[in-house]
């Protein structure tokens, strides 16, 4: 409470301190620019308000400093990116509405089998399944009760809670909140961060990247994340060999049972899922077929979302799948976290900030992996305490700027900074999965920080190795 009575005056503190230069660091214009970046950052690291909140500075602060106009600075949060991923929350609702995440989860984890490390692996290739699709906090809140029920037979069996049935239960939670962390990288709307990149690359640089290729990056390194989570959490941290788990199949067909068979809304959301998803991969050849039908990956979403808003479930009620109200359950402020970002990068680029740092870099004679990798180590490292949006939002254009001064392209040192930002495993406050698992009472601070550690240094010398050597194959 204290810290965020502290950043409640430190953050327009230091916007002030900005303006009152006797000589611009760089022009008036771009100083008033770092001082909201300042006041931006502040807030979001005490979360002295909420970070949505935060991100609407901007909108006032740009046109009374005569940054840009007011009409200007809101159509960043109107930008396209945005309602891309509006229809995805939307697809998101419409899963968790109908029960469907819950039956395809619950049918992962059938399918991997009941062994203690198969039912681990379930868990986790379940969990970031659904993250591809679903919030991360959803697909862990959805997973956790399962995983405890399964924790609990343990715990009641005849030789009680044994330290094998405690490793168990560690892998488990911890496979959980690391796994819907790592998925969520794999598809354009997993995960915010994923999306402001994209954003600010349409916006400021006419760079489009689509959901295929988003995909064709992400999917491997998300599916590489889970397998390093797996091996060092079942075979290294806490190993869990011959636990005798007959009764955990019992529990996944009893969950399946009570689920009942697949329902008509559960039918017709899988429907549109799968229509929306084979759209965006094809998007690409669709276009090229008909040149002129301009097909985005925000267009189908858009168009996703209005089908579950109009196509009944019941055509006799005319009740459709979703009705607004449902949209309470919204996450409309990472949206408005989206714009903030978006407009602050408009800000830097305008004022000539991204071109300071690009001009610094290119006089400095930076050696290309050395600054790849401390900005991808740092980008890590730092969403532990931070907001992993509201850091894309602030370090990316630098990271662009950064990039244009080495003289690489962009996307190369712009797609692993975002993907490190995704990669937080150590501490409980890093992101929402984290917290959620570290609630339950199961994991220790320690445990999951030793873990985690790893783990960062792990997806570190992955995202290096990315950087290197397989961005480059596919943004030659």
């Amino acid at each position: 409470m204290k810290i965020k009575k502290i950043g409640l005056l430190l953050g327009p503190l230091a916007f002030i301190a900005t303006q009152f230069f006797t000589n611009p660091l760089i022009s008036q214009k771009a100083d008033a620019v770092l001082g909201v970046a300042l006041w931006m950052i502040i807030w979001w690291l005490t979360e002295t308000v909420n970070i949505a909140v935060t991100a609407l500075l901007p909108l006032v602060l740009f046109p009374l400093l005569k940054i840009m106009p007011i009409n200007e600075v809101g159509a960043n949060y109107g930008s396209s990116i945005i309602f891309l991923f509006f229809g995805g929350f939307v697809l998101a609702l419409a899963l968790e509405k109908v029960n469907l995440h819950r039956r395809i989860a619950l049918n992962i984890i059938k399918f991997t089998g009941t062994t203690p490390k198969r039912v681990i692996l379930g868990f986790m290739i379940a969990t970031a399944f659904m993250s591809m699709w679903i919030s991360n906090t959803a697909s862990t809140v959805v997973m956790l009760p399962i995983a405890i029920s399964v924790i609990k037979m343990l715990i009641d069996d005849a030789d009680g809670f044994t330290k094998k049935d405690q490793n168990f239960a560690l892998s488990v939670m911890l496979g959980i909140a690391f796994s819907a962390n790592a998925g969520g990288i794999a598809t354009v709307i997993g995960t915010p961060p994923n999306s402001v990149l994209i954003g600010l690359l349409e916006n400021e640089y006419q760079i489009e990247i689509s959901f295929l290729k988003w995909m064709v990056l992400g999917f491997p390194f998300s599916m590489l994340m889970l397998s390093l989570c797996y091996i060092v959490l079942t075979y290294w941290m806490f190993p869990c060999k011959n636990i005798p788990f007959a009764a955990s199949s019992d529990l996944i067909h009893q969950e399946l049972k009570k689920l009942g068979p697949a329902s008509k809304e559960e039918k017709q959301v899988l429907l549109i899922f799968g229509l929306m998803v084979v759209f965006w991969i094809c998007r690409s050849l669709i276009n090229s077929i008909f040149p002129n039908l301009g097909l985005s990956d925000t267009i189908i979403s858009i168009g996703g979302a209005i089908l579950l808003f109009a196509v009944p479930s019941n055509w006799k009620t005319k009740k459709p799948i979703l009705v607004w109200l449902d949209t309470e359950k919204l996450a409309w402020g990472i949206l408005l976290l989206f714009g903030g970002g978006l407009a602050l990068a408009k800000g830097m680029s305008a004022t000539g900030i991204v071109d300071i740092v690009t001009q610094q870099i290119s006089e400095g004679n930076f050696n290309i992996i050395i600054t790849a990798s401390l900005l991808i180590a740092l980008m890590l490292f730092m969403t532990e305490l931070m907001s992993n949006v509201a850091l894309v939002a602030v370090l990316a254009p630098v990271v662009a700027g950064i990039a244009m001064g080495l003289e690489i392209p962009m996307l190369h040192l712009l797609i692993p900074v975002t993907m490190a930002s995704s990669c937080a495993f150590m501490l409980p406050m890093a992101t929402p999965p984290n917290a959620i698992v570290f609630a339950s009472g199961y994991v220790k601070v320690g445990q999951m920080a030793r873990a985690g550690f790893i783990l960062n240094c792990l997806a570190v010398v992955l995202l290096i190795l990315y950087f290197s050597q397989i961005i480059p194959l596919v943004f030659p």
